[in-house]
């Protein structure tokens, strides 16, 4: 099969096809982050790398069987239906429907966050097939909800797992407590509560967040609250950060920003996750990622396809 991926990425795509021995004639990857495709070429060597997106053509590559790829969304706007043509995030997406009126390709893949259903009805519209819902929390640690637009026939939810955060936690727990997860933190080790409880909702004098012990293993994430303990954007405003923790047993979604990836290191204590721990969220392959900084491998990550999602979805071309 000759194959064609945009925003390839550090390429899981190419990871998902070795897994399930589809043979690949050519791995065609247009990518521009230099990090990613050092990572891409180190695990792939045979990597056909053709940079921008925006310079790749037909014309110059071969018959294409499979077109995928997970364009930036930031940028959708729905105004007259139709998408922000000056937003050069949305104009990304009209370059995989470019490529793909040009490839003509048997089977295509489109992945993206969940959106408005406007936009979502756009993109439908435009590559002429409905979305399947799926969340990687089905095959891995990770709470992950994405939508999948493809022509692969037979397509259904996986089956679930139960793999939870504590199952893909390393061995080696000596990484440091953390005391600033994020900017804004102002006590050393800001207190920890489990949702929006009624407490916090009904609180008065203040809205006092009540402190719990740590499971070890749990998966938290920063939460902003204002001076009368409601919910808030923590970008605006007067408001108190404190870390939530998770009561499904999953992490949360992968990013690049700290505040998404911490873990409960001891019942006090918590720490960021590590770059193998989010490589197995992720369902990569043990250290895929090693041979970048720390900070590139957790950006790249954060990018990345959940494998484990994008092999379901590709068997059924096997």
């Amino acid at each position: 099969m000759n194959i064609l991926s945009l925003f390839d990425g550090m390429s899981c795509g190419q990871i998902a096809l070795d897994q399930l021995g589809i043979k690949v004639d050519n791995y065609y990857a247009a990518e521009i982050d230099k990090y990613a495709m050092q990572i891409a070429k180190k695990n792939y060597p045979n990597t056909i790398h053709l940079g921008d997106v925006t310079s790749v053509y037909a014309q110059h590559l071969p018959k294409i069987d499979l077109l995928m790829g997970g364009s930036p969304c930031q940028g959708f706007s729905f105004a007259g239906k139709q998408l922000n043509f000056d937003d050069p995030r949305s104009a990304l997406f009209f370059e995989f429907v470019r490529l793909l009126k040009e490839c003509n390709p048997k089977y295509f893949l489109l992945e993206n966050v969940r959106m408005k259903k406007e936009y979502q009805d756009i993109i439908s519209e435009h590559l002429g097939v409905e979305p399947i819902t799926i969340n990687s929390a089905l095959v891995s640690a990770q709470n992950r909800v994405r939508l999948y637009w493809t022509n692969i026939p037979n397509l259904t939810e996986p089956d679930d797992k139960n793999i939870v955060l504590k199952d893909i936690l390393g061995l080696d727990a000596s990484e440091p407590m953390l005391s600033n997860v994020y900017g804004g933190f102002k006590e050393k080790n800001p207190r920890v509560h489990y949702g929006k409880s009624v407490t916090i909702r009904t609180a008065s004098g203040g809205g006092h967040i009540p402190s719990v012990k740590l499971k070890k293993g749990a998966a938290l994430r920063g939460r902003s609250f204002d001076q009368h303990g409601n919910p808030t954007d923590w970008k605006t405003g007067t408001h108190k950060q404190v870390l939530e923790a998770r009561k499904d047993n999953k992490a949360n979604a992968i990013t690049s920003a700290t505040k998404d990836s911490v873990v409960a290191y001891s019942k006090e204590e918590y720490r960021k996750l590590t770059p193998l721990e989010c490589e197995r969220l992720q369902t990569v392959p043990d250290g895929y990622t090693e041979g970048v900084s720390n900070t590139q491998r957790y950006r790249m990550l954060g990018n990345g396809w959940t494998v484990e999602v994008i092999k379901h979805i590709l068997k059924e071309i096997i």
